[in-house]
């Protein structure tokens, strides 16, 4: 007897286990690493290298044969792969010297150092548990994290040199506060010098940041875990950059902004990125690794916000900076000081800078992300013509290219040298088992994207179904896409027999920044606006599929928030709501991700998009789901909407996960959530 659909999809992690990930290409272009489970049911992840001449793979590193146990990760640890939303174990991440040549990973707080010419496997001694180990571009030295302190050490004689020691419990040096790994995609906190003899270091002081604490009520006895939680409004942690010399030289780098975005460290000097408190204004700086001295290159501002695009700064060759910004209403790519790619070509990402040549992600049409290459003045489209969603990498001539189809199960990994198609890397995901029935469409007034799935055995126009809604609705997160892996859960619900509905209204990214930034000091009535209008275009156009008198919406984080939104202010149109991890009042958020669309809480744009006033109208059935150990959207988001719908004496169901944190990993309860939601819409619309 086959698994269940949400057994499969809790034991594979989502069907994200056994797909390669995490590609470094050799200078050369004649060897990928890349990370990958040895099967779509194995959580964990090994260490791999493909040849591209032969077009064969082999295991470089196995956790397993290692034998290192995963339950002694070091909190910090876990804390980092809470914030990149990392569902596996085993080796998670890696770094690679210049040449590709040596590797170093952490596993279970040890550090380990691969020689990718002999896979010889090195366990070295440190000081303490590790944290994101990485290796000099020369290959001579490794640097990593434990508790706190920045350490490098040798790889030849392993002489270990500790080069910053925080100076109280609430600093560290080398690591990424929460705001930046939160919501600026920084997951690091350093950055070597090319020659290897220096690191640009962050040091983190978040002895200003408020004090929460998140209990486990299932286990009284145990003490509750103390957390600095920047909510909006209150103090950041105090962000510094040093000039760490590996013959002891310390020098600072002083910025004035806020926030700092990124930095890197290349060819062509270190750079640092900075963004001011109200994220108006983003400064780009040219640091003097001798004196710490910056100069700024470049400054970009915007009356809304300014947005971060992930990698950059970069540098052609020749020094010519790599950038990206909003220009003429458009997300552009921009080279030196000029943009070149049209405004309607919305850049995404950018994913490697390769000599003259940029690899980019970019979307003309919002539900597809098609992989481009810019040089010499031109721009070329490098992915499949086919409609889908890609990505890649690219060095030495070789590229890989990975991607998703609606027609296709799965992602693809194909690599080529020189425009040569040389083979792919196996993805051993297991595979949904689902009949996916999913249309297309722009639906309402504004042309939204939207996507309608029906079940697998429906013909249409044979009965009217019961609506599910399930978005998420929020900035920086598309739920239409053109692939096929998007809709997996969508199109179960669907076959439990509901027409499901999932639209992209204002504030979701590939359609330029006006569209997004629609949802200025107020991300509640336009999104809903939109939810509404795309539910009744949906209708439109599939007038004998879908019953208007039963319209259910689902959602977890913002999308939570969305799905209480719908039914305390929508009750015409939504008639049960299932919110899982709902922010509720948008002060119990964070500063950066908050004040980016709200501006600071004395602005006054913090009631209108609160839950708690409206908590008095409820009159349609509400299922709050909400895991106890979230230190992202905590508990007490749902816990004190729960206690005005009490106060206002409306009937409601509250879910609580014990354990449980923004993320649902552990099997027995991904599986049970998604059977007890069905069993809760059903009730609720019968």
């Amino acid at each position: 007897m086959s698994e269940s659909f949400p057994r499969l999809h809790a034991r594979t992690r989502r069907f994200t286990l056994g797909v390669p990930r995490a590609f470094t290409i050799a200078p050369d272009g004649a060897r990928i690493v890349f990370l990958r489970t040895k099967g779509g049911c194995d959580p964990v992840t090994c260490l791999w290298e493909f040849d591209v001449a032969s077009g064969t793979e082999r295991l470089i590193a196995d956790p397993r044969v290692i034998a290192a146990d995963e339950e002694n990760l070091p909190p910090e640890e876990r804390a980092r792969r809470e914030r990149s939303r990392e569902q596996a174990g085993g080796i998670v991440g890696y770094s690679a010297d210049a040449a590709v040549t040596v590797v170093a990973f952490a596993l279970s707080g040890g550090l380990y150092v691969v020689d990718l010419k002999t896979r010889s496997v090195r366990h070295l001694r440190t000081a303490g548990p590790v944290i994101d180990p990485r290796v000099s571009p020369t290959g001579e030295h490794v640097a990593y994290v434990t508790g706190g302190e920045f350490h490098v050490q040798d790889l030849e004689d392993e002489v270990d040199h500790r080069l910053a020691r925080p100076e109280s419990p609430e600093v560290t040096y080398g690591l990424a506060e929460f705001i930046a790994a939160e919501e600026m995609d920084r997951m690091r906190g350093y950055w070597w010098s090319p020659s290897g003899d220096a690191v640009l270091v962050e040091r983190a002081d978040e002895s200003p940041v408020s004090k929460w604490h998140i209990a486990d009520p299932a286990n009284p006895a145990r003490p509750a875990t103390e957390q600095r939680y920047p909510a909006a409004g209150t103090a950041n942690a105090k962000v510094e950059l040093f000039v760490l010399g590996l013959d002891g030289s310390r020098t600072p780098v002083p910025f004035d902004d806020e926030y700092l975005v990124t930095a890197s460290w290349d060819a062509h000097g270190p750079s640092i990125v900075t963004l001011t408190r109200d994220q108006k204004t983003m400064r780009l700086f040219d640091v003097d690794p001798a004196t710490g001295t910056s100069t700024l290159v470049r400054q970009d501002t915007d009356p809304a916000w300014v947005d971060i695009v992930t990698g950059v700064p970069g540098h052609l060759s020749d020094g010519t900076l790599v950038w990206a910004a909003n220009i003429d209403g458009g997300h552009r790519l921009v080279i030196g000081d000029q943009p070149v790619t049209p405004p309607t070509l919305q850049v995404r990402e950018i994913l490697d800078v390769d000599g003259d040549a940029v690899l980019f992600r970019a979307s003309g049409e919002p539900t597809q992300i098609a992989l481009w290459a810019y040089k010499d003045g031109r721009i070329t489209l490098v992915s499949p013509s086919e409609s889908g969603v890609y990505s890649g990498h690219t060095a030495g001539g070789t590229l890989v290219v990975t991607g998703q189809t609606l027609d296709g199960e799965g992602s693809t990994a194909r690599v080529s040298h020189h425009g040569r198609p040389v083979g792919h890397i196996a993805s051993h995901a297991e595979r949904p088992g689902l009949d996916l029935r999913v249309s297309l469409i722009r639906a309402g007034e504004r042309d939204l994207s939207t996507a309608v799935l029906l079940p697998s055995g429906h013909v249409p126009g044979s009965a009217r179904l019961p609506v599910l809604m399930d978005p998420y609705g929020g900035p920086h997160a598309q739920r239409v896409l053109a692939a096929s892996g998007a809709y997996l859960t969508s199109q179960w619900f669907a076959d439990q027999g509901f027409a499901v509905v999932v639209a992209d209204g204002r504030g979701t990214p590939g359609r330029g920044p006006e569209f997004e930034r629609a949802i200025l000091h107020d991300v509640a009535t336009p999104i809903l606006e939109d939810q509404v209008d795309a539910l009744h275009g949906a209708a439109a156009q599939f007038p004998d599929d879908l019953d208007l008198t039963r319209v259910a919406i689902r959602g977890w984080s913002f999308g939570g928030y969305l799905a209480a939104l719908a039914v305390l202010r929508r009750p015409d149109v939504f008639h049960a709501a299932v919110a899982g991890a709902p922010v509720t009042d948008w002060r119990l958020y964070d500063t950066c991700y908050t004040e980016r669309y709200l501006g600071h809480p004395d602005e006054g744009h913090y009631e209108s998009t609160s839950l708690f006033a409206d908590a008095e109208k409820l009159d349609r059935p509400l299922l709050l789901i909400h895991g106890l150990a979230d230190d992202n959207v905590v508990a007490a988001h749902t816990l004190r909407l729960s206690s005005a719908l009490l106060s206002a004496g409306r009937p409601h169901s509250v879910l609580p996960l014990s354990g449980v944190t923004h993320m649902t990993p552990q099997e027995v309860v991904a599986e049970n959530l998604l059977l007890l939601q069905v069993d809760f819409l059903k009730k609720a619309l019968s």
